[in-house]
């Protein structure tokens, strides 16, 4: 990138309209006076390629990916980072020096961080994890898991095939568990991480008892619309310590922007508020 132009950076998805990136990058550049924009960009799974391969010479220094794109990317790249590979997908896209683009994905980082700014006394090595849900994000957060030394991890989802290949692909301290029965594997719990999209504002409920919950058990949810969803609602009242996924957002945010603008930001509670608008 020649020094003379603005650093740009962006989120591409489709849909995007949604997207807090803009509102949490924005603040970031703001606060530390940074020349500088973050714009959310709606490009179809067709265009992708072109696009991508067109916006460092517009002055893009990166690009943060979602919803269809994660996977994408990832084969679009020309280097990735190991745990991008391990995940199978990136949301972290920083434009290099000679062109290539270079993938990596923070989900697992941000997740991580998250949980222990919300939770500072959880323990990975405490005991198994049960996650819901076996998508994009529930990869991210059991590699993020595995890596930080939980013993195991209690795998459930309402499709069971698809359960069964996270259990291949991430070895045997990935335990299936049927989605019907799932509140048996709680009582011994460490921490309960809901990945689905269930509870959102807009998608059905996420039908759950956490009385055989222990009160040592720490419940996240990575859905922040509602900031306080049922779940997070139903574990404070058992007396377990809720961790909204707000904060999963910010902290996914700050590896790239570092990257990208130069500077590392703070994730602060006006940050939060900020994001919040």
């Amino acid at each position: 990138m020649s020094g003379h132009k603005i650093p740009l950076a962006g989120v591409i998805g489709s849909p995007i309209a949604h997207s807090r990136s803009p509102q949490l990058h924005g603040h970031w550049l703001t606060t530390n006076n940074l020349p500088g924009f973050y714009i959310p960009m709606d490009v179809s799974p067709e265009d992708l390629e072109s696009v991508l391969r067109s916006l460092p010479r517009a002055g893009f220094v990166g690009v943060n990916v979602t919803i269809p794109h994660k996977e994408q990317v990832l084969e679009l790249a020309d280097v990735a980072t190991d745990r991008a590979r391990r995940i199978g997908a990136a949301n972290t896209l920083t434009f290099l020096p000679d062109g290539k683009i270079e993938a990596d994905n923070t989900d697992g980082y941000g997740f991580l961080n998250n949980l222990q700014a919300g939770a500072p006394a959880w323990e990975p090595t405490s005991g198994p994890a049960v996650v819901l849900g076996a998508g994009g994000a529930a990869r991210a957060v059991i590699v993020a898991l595995l890596d930080a030394g939980v013993p195991e991890i209690r795998l459930s989802n309402r499709t069971i095939a698809r359960a069964e290949q996270l259990r291949r692909d991430f070895g045997e301290k990935v335990v299936v568990h049927p989605w019907e029965n799932i509140s048996q594997s709680f009582p011994d719990a460490g921490l309960l991480v809901n990945t689905t999209s269930l509870g959102m504002v807009g998608k059905p409920p996420l039908e759950l008892s956490l009385q055989t919950l222990s009160r040592q058990t720490v419940v996240t949810d990575l859905v922040y619309t509602p900031l306080q969803t049922e779940l997070l609602r139903q574990a404070a009242a058992v007396g377990c310590t809720a961790v909204d996924g707000l904060g999963m957002l910010l902290h996914q945010g700050a590896p790239g922007f570092t990257r990208w603008f130069g500077t590392e930001p703070v994730v602060d509670d006006e940050l939060r508020r900020a994001v919040l608008g």
